[in-house]
């Protein structure tokens, strides 16, 4: 991908070195969040589960405190990468807001270690990315970019970006009341949660696909770029994931998609760069 360091975006928060409390449960999870931790709870023999809560309202913590934070120069490139697809994020759905009539709030991206207490409760790192609806943020720990090329074995800049720019799709389903109508489709139909689920997180990765179209259309992709978040989209879908972790694949504990599923609507948002090609309720 070809990009400039511009500085770290006025969007991004550090919350490295920064302690806080346990509080409650997040209400989603990110990109590949609930089955990490089903891979980290089948290696370890621990339940990586209770380390996120086991519901109910999110709970004040007691306040984090500041601790200092070295930040090595692979670290701090690596900063500015994740702050240039924010704002590169933030400039292409402005422009698609205001085509419809409709004013972009930018999502705000805060990177932490190990914990974090966010708008939605403690989150720890084998989360994963993830965004919550309470503060508007999303949540990255970027040990888990180590994780995304060794584990799961998507390397490349490209694929990085894919992961936050699918983290900012919740941002904007949020922003277009999508989310709520995800939220409630769940209440209606408790038995159709997980299917509902996978619905909106494909609908996160064509809004992403989106976002990838407008990077192609500015001439900032390298050759292979699309192939990384292929690559990537591919390799955190639930199968694979529970395939690796226990040789098995249950279609009906699906959170996210399979990983056809995830590649198919990424190539959906990125070949059409149309909002209404993201409709994953009409178009299953």
């Amino acid at each position: 991908m070809r990009w400039t360091p511009k500085g770290r975006s006025a969007n991004l928060e550090d919350m490295r070195g920064r302690s806080g409390g346990r509080g409650g449960a997040l209400p989603k999870m990110g990109i590949g969040g609930f089955l990490l931790l089903l891979v980290l709870s089948f290696i370890f023999k621990k339940d990586f589960f209770a380390l996120v809560g086991g519901g109910g309202a999110p709970t004040e913590a007691p306040a984090g405190q500041q601790a200092p934070v070295a930040t090595s120069p692979e670290e701090e490139n690596l900063i500015q990468f994740v702050s240039f697809v924010l704002d590169d994020t933030a400039e292409v759905w402005t422009r698609i807001f205001a085509n419809s009539g409709q004013t972009y709030e930018p999502a705000k991206l805060a990177i932490f270690t190990e914990g974090v207490r966010s708008g939605c409760g403690f989150a720890d790192s084998s989360v994963g990315p993830f965004y919550c609806p309470a503060d508007r943020k999303v949540y990255v720990d970027l040990s888990f970019y180590d994780a995304l090329r060794q584990r799961f074995g998507a390397p490349g800049d490209f694929a990085q970006a894919y992961v936050l720019a699918h983290e900012v799709g919740h941002h904007v389903q949020t922003l277009l009341g999508e989310s709520d109508k995800f939220r409630r489709l769940q209440g209606q139909n408790p038995d159709q949660a997980n299917e509902i689920s996978v619905l909106q997180e494909l609908q996160a990765d064509c809004l992403a696909g989106i976002w990838a179209h407008s990077t192609a259309k500015e001439g900032i992709l390298d050759e292979g770029d699309v192939e990384e978040a292929l690559g990537a989209a591919a390799a955190v879908g639930d199968d694979r994931i529970q395939e690796q972790a226990t040789g098995r694949v249950n279609p009906e504990s699906w959170t996210h998609g399979s990983s056809e599923q995830r590649m198919k609507w990424f190539q959906a948002g990125f070949q059409s760069g149309d909002v209404d090609r993201c409709d994953t309720l009409a178009r299953q």
